[in-house]
């Protein structure tokens, strides 16, 4: 591991996300995966990054009193914010076409948080990029959908896949971050936690 003063540290990684989780491979740190259920319920009055800082502490939660004292407990969640409004995972195909429809010919937020707990403190921060959408047609929107996964992937689209190959116009900020985690941010917060 490059950094010793994480060689000491335990690594918990609450999330089933498989970009997540490859991400913290990709930078070489040992971690274990733990996953403990939450309702991912918040206040409809937060907006923007109030709602994934919300949420990314909320998944802690479940751990409080678990923890031992070389833990660090790594939570995150990600939104599309798009026309005033946050939109998660899809349900189902016609929610993701109306999803992925409401967001062609637009810019929108991808908005990540992570929250970083041990047994003595608590940091969350986030990370904000905006994504330009080119006008879709229908029978682009239906070919993702039926060929790729859009169902657990908040605004029901991947950018590493066909549609951002293909839609994708500009981004403004981290192209990690529209995969749900700013591992930029978070190699520098983990070190200095």
């Amino acid at each position: 591991m490059l950094h010793e003063k994480l060689a000491s540290k335990n690594i918990i990684l609450a999330s089933a996300s498989p970009r997540r989780q490859q991400f913290l491979r990709d930078l070489e740190m040992d971690f274990t995966i733990q996953l403990k259920p939450v309702d991912e319920i918040y206040d409809p009055a937060l907006k923007e990054a109030a709602i994934t800082d919300f949420l990314a502490q909320l998944k802690a939660t479940p751990f409080q009193g678990t923890l031992k004292d070389a833990d660090i407990l790594v939570t995150s969640d990600t939104i599309v914010w798009a026309n005033n409004v946050a939109l998660g995972k899809p349900t189902d195909a016609q929610n993701a076409y109306d999803i992925i429809k409401s967001l062609s010919g637009k810019t929108h937020s991808v908005i990540s948080s992570v929250c970083l707990t041990s047994t003595k403190k608590q940091h969350v921060f986030n990370d904000v990029t905006l994504v330009s959408i080119k006008e879709l047609s229908d029978e682009e929107i239906n070919y993702y959908i039926q060929n790729f996964n859009p169902y657990d992937k908040a605004g029901a689209y991947g950018i590493q896949e066909w549609f951002g190959y293909i839609a994708v116009e500009k981004i403004e900020g981290s192209f990690f971050n529209v995969m749900g985690f700013p591992i930029h941010k978070f190699y520098k917060e983990i070190l200095e936690f």
